[in-house]
This record gives structure tokens, sequence and C-alpha cells, in this order.
């Protein structure tokens, strides 16, 4: 198994930052695709960022120049680095692994991460 822990979150101003983290536990694959899903309820989860194997980095245009993704394969850690903050970013965000090291397709949405953390909540007031 595989287990996933966001933490982070918190209720920040618009225009203000957070960093948000991810530790993976268990039997993972230290190289797998990892990747950040926002949600808002009643929407469908949207992916913000992923970053693979070799560190190669994806983000949704909404967060493009604001938010940066980053891991430490050794730790098995993720990162994310939010500034500029826009109330529109308000959602819970999980943290999701991949079996595999590639994130072309859980990024084109042609199949999904097998492993969810259980999130954490990002809240930016106007």
């Amino acid at each position: 198994q595989v287990h996933l822990v966001e933490s982070g979150g918190g209720s920040v101003q618009a225009g203000g930052s957070l960093r948000l983290s991810c530790v993976a536990s268990g039997n993972t694959f230290k190289g797998a695709c990892m990747g950040w899903v926002r949600q808002v309820p009643g929407k469908e989860r949207e992916s913000v960022a992923a970053i693979d194997s070799d560190d190669d980095t994806t983000y949704a245009d909404s967060v493009k120049g604001r938010f940066t993704v980053s891991r430490d394969h050794a730790k098995n850690t993720l990162a994310l680095q939010m500034s500029s903050l826009k109330p529109e970013d308000t959602a819970m965000y999980y943290c999701a692994a991949s079996a595999y090291g590639d994130c072309t397709a859980v990024w084109r949405r042609e199949v999904r991460y097998p492993y969810w953390g259980q999130g954490t909540q990002v809240t930016v007031s106007s």
C-alpha cells in the first residue's frame, strides 16, 4: 500500500503565499509521477501541477507563473509553492501519485492516479 499525507493548507488574503507538502510512505515507487489536484464541491477535479521521474513539470494555465511544484526523490516528498494567490484558488488540494514515471497519461486524463492523500484546504479571501 501507498500512503500520502498533505499539509500546509490554511487561510490567506489574496496576493499571499502558501507552501503545501506531501509525504509518501509504504510500498511506493520513488520515481513515480506525482501531482497536485484541487477540487471545489460541485465541480470536477482540476490537475494544477505534475512532476515526473525526470523532474519535468507541467502546470495548468490557471496557475502557471504563480505555482511551482518540486520533489525530493530520496525522501519521496512533494511540494507546491503557491504565490500571488487568488480567491479562485480556494479549494481542497490533494497530493496524488502514479505507479509510472511519466505524467503524460494522467495529465491528459487518459488514466487516473491510483494513490491519493486526504487533502488539505486552501482558502483565499479578497
